[in-house]
Parts: structure tokens; C-alpha cells; sequence
């Protein structure tokens, strides 16, 4: 069948060949195209070592039948046109092409679709082998810029919406969690005998990443679908959506020390006043009421004194150095004001005013020509629209609404709504001690993460939370929140999860809500905890708080009704949590606090006779099981007060206790007693539960965060004992065999000099070796490879000295590789890793016998204190080298 070139005008210059990604860019927008066609995204994939099906162009039917036939039959047909995007849903696809005449037949059918439509020719490809499909691909988010979508294809994709992103760059290990977060891991891992290539996946996944790093004016990409196969993959359809000029994201003032917003030795207040009901008079009073340690000048045109203190005309006339300016003027005068303070030189002002940018069009414009003048001047701004900031550590309260007496506390808020430093802490400061309330209002200029920065290093504060209506600035947010997650908990309420709830987050504080699933993936990426409403953020707040973390699953319920203790189960093993086993002993010891009865088990159920003394002998014992980590008491409302000494006076031994009280609402003065003891108190075990498999969850980040920074560090100290290579790594629970193994390797003389006894790898030594809490103890290998296989040759460890800022060393090599240098290798480097762990004092305590481990010692400057009978005490005090 001969091809009729008249059924399309082709002109000579439509398609071209281009050789790169810019090229193929720059092409595309010199004919002011939004999109890339079929062949250009394949082509830019392939560059970046993407694999995919190919698209090659045919501008004729002959064209066509000789590209099928030169890429083997079965082949697709893809319409290329340059206003035809979603190809499929326009009948633009012919899939299976078997033969010639199915290919000629295809063809036409398409140009007698699409003539009229621009079209330029067709996209010939061989039919992929099916596979599992999967969709990657990546949207550039207003304030996270890119980010990253991985999910299963198909109807998994569109009606489950079975997909996860991340914030650009990743890493493989980011790569790996996406890829084990979506619903449906288990058909990409086995489940009815199909697996897929997981490490090529990860691959897929980091070139997606580098791609849409290396490009911005690639505003999106969708590689949907793309099969999996047991080895490899291919990218069968792609789509990719340009700008004429990329977005920028927006410009965020950086590494600004802000102790002089937080801690100020000086304050005026313009706008303050004597008259009771204004909110000038009630920031003024806050001030003095709560101590305010620093200098107060009230600034009024129209006052000599206000509330004891001299009254200034304007800013301008105050003699002293101002730390800080508070503005609660009018919105028309706010503007004036500002200018004022920052010719005046102040560095740091507050703007707890409103009327700017939430208000409309004419306020947008106020605010921008405040923020000019502020970049001017490099002056620090807090507002507007807010309530200031309570520092209960420095005795200052700015909030516009009054408060009564506040304990200093450990938890650090930053609240987008004034509310949250006035009418909500009325309540909420019964039951939680706040160190620092910052209201932000608008974020003009000071952002939630400029704040949250400052918290992360402030020591007063151990728990940082966060209400929130948008992020700015969400690439910086992520980099922040990840690093101070590391150390302290973050917990966020993020607002404005639906289309009506971003307009009414716009109206308020003229912020616009990103998109709630980029915004879910953000906080999951950095490691902070999403609060579901303002009761489950106070819940989160007030057990990390006044809690320690548990150091593992095992929860230890006890309860006066088993309906409750039954729900408690329930959630326990729902939330990633079990219950703890107490073992036989215990058990039996139990029993006599108990009625006959009744069954001794976990959740132990006391009946409705439980009292303190039978409660407190029950958790007293439960608490001595090692499988205890946590502990729940749910308790009868109706008699609470009773309990509140005997449980605060328990020894816990450093394992969060939770408590359950049904419809708590109504017996509030008991709760507050509780509470105030340090023991958290929620309505229904699902929510004690839910808080405490956070609390669990966070552990076991910070956990993995802290190993996977010591690794990063004793990676980069690896070195070669006799031509061999060894690296250092720490020792986890996984090692138990290996840990093993190099125990049976080493000689009874070697274990006395480590151990000073008798020493053996029972099941118990194990466990409690290789299980470490690094915040307490590490333990560092050397491991190299015989053989083919890997083998520790020494174990070094770093023990924490209580409280304290030293640590004990302690360190055994295997008979083969001792006296080779690896003990002082070894030693240098954990002398390293301790000072960045701040460390100060290094202790050793060896055997007088112990010569070689003496020398090494001596080599890297310890110094003997004591010898006490056959042992010797040696110090290292650590400086900078």
C-alpha cells in the first residue's frame, strides 16, 4: 500500500534532531510550547541513564511502516502534536501493532484525529514487555520547589492514590523509604510469587531527582506508567511540562542570631497606654506584671506616665539604647512607627498591630513598603498581625491579651495566630509549661523557621510545636526541621488541609496552603510529627514534655476495667507497639496483689476494688521486667485525686508512664493535679496509646538518625592494618552473630583483660552488648572481610558517665590483630567521635598487667590518676587536638 504524503503538512523544520536537554528546552520554547513532545522526553530521560521504550518519529505512513518494521513488530503508535497532551484519552495510542497493514491502518486513523490538531507525525515504539507499573515523577511546589511522586500505576495511582513524595534531593536511603511507604509494598516484594527489581527502582528514583534538580525550567515530569520487571525496568510514557523561565523560589533571610528578639535587655512599646481594655494598656501590663527584668519605654504623644513608668513622645526621644520595639499602633500609623524604630537603630521590632496583607489589596502594598524598609535598614521584624512573644525564662510577656502567672516550662511554640499567646494559653498554661509562646502573624520577616532555628539551640527548651497555616520558604523548613528533629521533637498542626480551609486560612493571615500531601511528605521527610487537631497537639505536647522517650515497644497496662484494657490492645499492636512480657516470676509476684479470680496477665485488670498502694505495687513490679519500656494506668475518675501522689512518687526507672481517665473533661481539678505531678492524662486508652507510639516512633528515628551521623563520621576513618582494608562502623542489635563470633575468636586472656572475669557469648550477653542507646552508650567495630565474608577484629566502647559530660573507653582486640597499630587506631578514632558527641573526659581502667593496652594509652596522652590494688586509672581530657 503506497503512502499518500498529502494526508499532513509536514513542515521541514517541526522536528528536529537535538542533542541535549537544553537544546531540546530552548527548541521548545522558541515555539512557545508548554510541553515536550514524546521523543524529546524520552530524549532527555535517556540522557540522564533513564531507561525507556525509545520514540522514534515518522512523518509518513511509509516512514511508519519502515521504523515498525525496523524495531520488530509488536510496536506502538503515539500521536505527536504540539496541542495534544493527554495522547490516551484522545485516542491518540495505538497499542500491539502486529503487522504492516495493522500499523498502516493505525496510522491513518490517527491523522484523520489529529489533522486539524497540529500534528507532526507519529512516535513509533516496541511494544514494552508488561510489567509492574509504577508512576515517578516530580511537580515544583511554590514553596518546596521540586518534589518527587512515586507510586504504583494504574487504578493504584488514580482511585487509591497509592503514592508518596519527598522534597528534593534524596538520598538512596530516602529513596528506599519511599519506596517501602506505599500501601502496596508487598506486590513489589514477592507477594503471589511476582518481585521486581527494588535496587534498580531506588535507581529510577535518584535520576528522576537529579533531573529535575539539573533543570528548572522542567516545571513537571510524569513517567506513567513504567514497568518493573525481576531485573530492571523501562520508562514506557513520559510526559514533561516546561516554563518559558523557571520560578524562583523565594528569598529567605538565613542564619540570623536572634537571641536579642528572644532575650532583650530593653523594650519600648509604642502605642501603650494607661487606659484598662486597650491593647497598648495590656501589653504594658504583661510587661510588668510578669517582671520583665530589662528597661520599658512606653511611647505615647498624649501620656507623661504610664503605670509608674516615664512616657516618651516618640521613639525618637528616648535617650537609651532600644534591644526591641513592640508596635500597637493603628494600621495607618504602624507604617510611620516602623520606619522610626529602624532609623532609630532598633534592631529587632514587633508588630502586634493588624490591617496589612490579610485585609486585601491596599494592605499588601503597606506590608510591602514596610519590608523594603526593614531589608534597608537590616532591622529584624515580628508581625504583623500577631501577639509577640512570651519568654517565661525571661520573665516577658508581650501577648495583647492578659495573662496570669506563668511557670517556667520546657516546651517552645510558634503559632501563626496571636490566639495561641493569649485566650488558648488562659487554659492551656494549667496543664503545660511553655519556656517560649512566638506568635508570627503575617511572617513578614521573621519565619516560622527562622524561629524554629533559634529553639534548636536555645537550652531551655526541649519540645518544640508549631501551628501553622502555611510554610514559607519549604526547602529551608525541611533542612532545618531535619536537623533540629535530630535532638528535639517537632510536632505541627498544619491547617488548611482542604479548599475551604485554605480560603479561610488566606482571609486570616494572607498565607495560601500548599498542598496538603506535599506538606504531609515534608514533615515526614524531616522527621516532624503531625498533629491531626489542637487536642492531639496538646496531647503530643504534654507527654514529650513531661516524659522520657521509651526505649522500646514493650507497653505494661494496667487497668480497673478490662473493656478498657481490651482497647488499650487494640491499639497498642494496631500503632506499631505490643505488650510487654512480663515473664513467670513476675507473674507469680503479681498474683498476690490480685484477687484470686482474677487472671494474671498484661493488661492487668484489678477490678473496680483497684487502689494506690494495690496500683502502685503492681506497676512497681511490672516496671522491674527488661520487656517493660512504657507504662498505661487507666484509673476510675470518680476517686483520681487519690492516685495522684502514689503515682508521682513511683520510680519509673526512666520509662514514660501515661494515664486514662474516662471523661477527664468533667473531673478537670483532678487531671490538673496529675498533670501538674508530670504524669499526661488522656480520655481514652486509643489516645494514650496514639501518643505514646509517637513518642516510641520518634525514639526510633532519632535513634537511627544519631547511628547513621556516628557512621558517616567513622567512615571517613577507615585505614589499613598490614594491607588490609578495615572499616568502622557501630555496633547494633543486628550483629548479634558477628558479635558472637569475634567473642569465640578471642582468647580466655584477652576476654579477662576486657571484662575482668570470666567472659562468654551466652543468648543475655548478647542482647545486652549489641542492643545500645547510643544517646548512653556506643560501641564501635573494625570490620574487615576474610574470605568473602565479614568479620569484626575489635570492638571499642564509649560509655556515658551518668549525667555527665565523660565517658569510660573500653576496648578488646582479637589475639590475631593485636600489637599491629589497630588498637591505637582504633582509639584515635573514637577519641574523635567523642569530642563530637561533647565529651570532655575520656576514663580508662585497665589491669596493671595489661602492658600493650598501657602503651597505647600512653600514646594518646592519657595520663595516670590512681592505681588502686592491680588496677590502673588513666584520664584523657579532650581539647581541640
Amino acid at each position: 500500500m503506497k503512502d499518500t504524503k498529502s494526508h499532513i503538512n509536514i513542515c521541514p523544520d517541526a522536528v528536529r534532531i537535538v542533542s541535549t536537554t537544553s537544546d531540546i528546552i530552548r527548541q521548545a520554547q522558541s515555539e512557545d510550547r508548554s510541553y515536550l513532545l514524546e521523543n524529546e522526553s524520552k530524549a532527555i530521560l535517556e540522557a540522564y541513564g533513564i531507561k525507556t521504550t525509545g520514540a522514534q518519529i515518522a512523518l509518513t505512513e511509509d516512514d511508519t511502516v519502515q521504523t515498525a518494521q525496523h524495531l520488530g513488530y509488536p510496536v506502538v503508535l503515539k500521536v505527536l502534536s504540539k496541542t495534544v497532551v493527554h495522547k490516551t484519552d484522545a485516542g491518540g495510542v495505538k497499542l500491539g501493532l502486529k503487522d504492516e497493514d495493522s500499523v498502516r491502518q493505525a496510522y491513518r486513523e490517527i491523522v484523520a484525529s489529529f489533522i486539524d490538531k497540529q500534528m507532526i507525525g507519529v512516535a513509533v515504539q516496541k511494544m514494552a514487555v508488561p510489567g509492574l507499573e509504577v508512576i515517578v515523577g516530580f511537580t515544583r511546589d511554590e514553596s518546596f520547589g521540586p518534589v518527587l511522586m512515586f507510586g504504583l500505576g494504574g487504578i493504584f495511582a488514580e482511585v487509591l492514590n497509592d503514592v508518596t513524595f519527598r522534597v528534593l534531593p534524596i538520598t538512596d536511603n530516602s529513596a528506599r523509604e519511599m519506596i517501602r511507604e506505599i500501601k502496596g509494598y508487598s506486590l513489589l516484594t514477592g507477594y503471589r510469587g511476582n518481585t521486581v527489581d527494588l535496587e534498580a527502582l531506588k535507581d529510577l528514583l535518584i535520576r528522576v531527582s537529579d533531573l529535575a534538580l539539573s533543570n528548572p525550567s522542567i516545571r513537571e515530569l510524569d513517567i506513567n506508567p513504567a514497568f518493573l520487571y525481576p531485573s530492571g525496568y523501562v520508562a514506557v510514557d513520559a510526559r514533561m511540562f516546561i516554563d518559558s523561565s523557571p520560578n524562583k523560589l523565594s528569598h529567605q533571610r538565613r542564619n540570623d542570631d536572634l537571641t536579642g528578639l528572644f532575650y532583650p535587655g530593653s523594650i519600648a512599646v509604642l502605642g501603650a497606654t494607661d487606659t484598662k481594655g486597650k491593647l497598648g494598656f495590656n501589653v504594658v501590663y504583661n510587661l510588668l506584671s510578669h517582671d520583665f527584668p530589662g528597661k520599658i519605654y512606653p511611647i505615647n504623644p498624649h501620656k507623661d506616665m504610664i503605670m509608674g513608668l516615664k512616657a516618651y513622645t516618640s521613639i525618637c526621644d528616648v535617650p537609651e539604647t532600644v534591644d526591641a520595639a513592640i508596635i500597637i499602633v493603628p494600621a495607618e500609623a504602624a507604617s510611620r512607627a516602623i520606619e522610626e524604630c529602624c532609623h532609630r537603630g532598633i534592631r529587632y521590632i514587633i508588630v502586634e498591630t493588624a490591617g496589612f496583607a490579610e485585609t486585601g489589596e491596599a494592605g499588601r502594598k503597606v506590608q510591602s513598603h514596610i519590608k523594603s524598609v526593614i531589608a534597608a535598614e537590616d532591622c529584624r521584624l515580628l508581625g504583623p498581625n500577631c501577639s509577640g512573644i512570651i519568654n517565661t525564662h525571661h520573665n516577658m510577656v508581650q501577648s495583647i491579651g492578659i495573662i496570669d502567672e506563668l511557670e517556667k516550662g520546657n516546651v517552645g511554640l510558634i503559632a501563626q495566630a496571636g490566639v495561641y499567646a493569649a485566650g488558648i494559653l488562659t487554659g492551656l498554661r494549667r496543664i503545660i509549661n511553655f519556656g517560649i509562646i512566638a506568635t508570627i502573624g503575617n511572617k513578614m520577616d521573621i519565619t516560622e523557621t527562622d524561629i524554629l532555628e533559634f529553639l534548636g539551640r536555645d537550652e531551655n527548651i526541649k519540645v518544640i510545636a508549631l501551628y501553622m497555616e502555611d510554610v514559607t520558604s519549604g526547602r529551608y523548613f525541611v533542612d532545618t526541621a531535619s536537623r533540629v528533629a535530630r535532638s528535639k521533637p517537632i510536632i505541627a498542626l498544619k491547617t488548611g488541609r482542604t479548599e475551604e480551609g485554605k480560603k479561610a486560612v488566606s482571609s486570616h493571615t494572607a498565607s495560601m496552603a500548599g498542598n496538603d500531601a506535599i506538606n504531609t511528605a515534608a514533615f515526614r521527610q524531616s522527621g516532624v510529627i503531625r498533629a491531626r487537631d489542637n487536642e492531639h497537639l496538646f496531647g503530643l505536647i504534654r507527654a514529650f514534655s513531661k516524659q522520657p522517650l521509651p526505649k522500646g515497644p514493650g507497653v505494661f497496662v494496667v487497668t480497673y476495667t478490662g473493656s478498657l484494657g481490651v482497647a488499650a490492645t487494640d491499639m497498642i499492636y494496631s500503632s506499631g507497639l505490643r505488650l510487654a512480657d512480663l515473664g513467670l516470676h513476675l507473674k507469680t509476684r503479681l498474683s498476690s496483689y490480685l484477687d484470686g479470680y482474677l487472671n494474671v496477665r498484661n493488661p492487668v485488670d484489678c477490678s473496680f476494688s483497684m487502689g494506690p498502694d494495690q496500683a502502685r505495687n503492681i506497676i512497681e513490679t511490672g516496671l522491674e521486667s527488661e520487656d517493660v519500656h512504657s507504662v498505661i494506668v487507666i484509673l476510675q475518675g470518680e476517686i483520681l485525686d487519690s492516685y495522684v501522689d502514689t503515682l508521682a512518687n513511683i520510680n519509673y526507672r526512666g520509662k514514660p508512664v501515661l494515664c486514662c481517665v474516662a471523661c477527664k473533661e468533667f473531673m478537670m481539678e483532678g487531671v490538673v493535679k496529675m498533670e501538674k505531678r508530670g504524669i499526661p492524662v488522656y480520655s481514652t486508652p486509643e489516645a494514650a496509646v496514639d501518643v505514646l507510639s509517637e513518642m516510641y516512633k520518634y525514639g526510633e528515628r532519632k535513634h537511627r538518625s544519631r547511628i547513621e551521623e556516628l557512621n558517616q563520621l567513622l567512615r571517613e576513618r577507615s585505614f589499613s592494618v598490614d594491607d588490609r582494608r578495615i572499616h568502622l562502623r557501630l555496633l547494633t542489635h543486628n550483629d548479634i552473630s558477628l558479635w558472637t563470633d569475634f567473642v569465640k575468636s578471642c582468647s580466655d586472656r584477652s576476654l579477662w583483660m576486657r571484662f575482668l572475669s570470666p567472659f562468654s557469648p551466652t543468648p543475655d550477653n548478647a542482647r545486652r552488648f549489641c542492643d545500645i542507646n547510643p544517646d548512653e552508650e556506643i560501641a564501635v567495630v573494625a570490620e574487615t572481610v576474610e574470605q568473602g565474608r565479614c568479620k569484626l577484629v575489635a570492638i571499642s566502647r564509649l560509655v556515658k558517665c551518668g549525667a555527665t559530660d565523660q565517658a569510660e573507653y573500653a576496648v578488646i582486640v582479637t589475639d590475631r590483630w593485636q600489637q599491629k597499630t589497630l588498637g591505637r587506631l582504633l582509639l584515635e578514632a573514637c577519641l574523635d567521635l567523642a569530642r563530637h558527641l561533647g565529651f570532655s573526659v575520656i576514663h580508662a581502667e585497665i589491669l596493671q598487667e595489661n602492658a600493650p593496652m598501657n602503651k597505647v594509652l600512653n600514646h594518646c596522652h592519657f595520663q595516670l590518676h590512681a592505681k588502686e590494688r592491680n588496677m590502673l586509672l588513666l584520664s584523657r581530657h579532650l581539647g581541640n587536638g
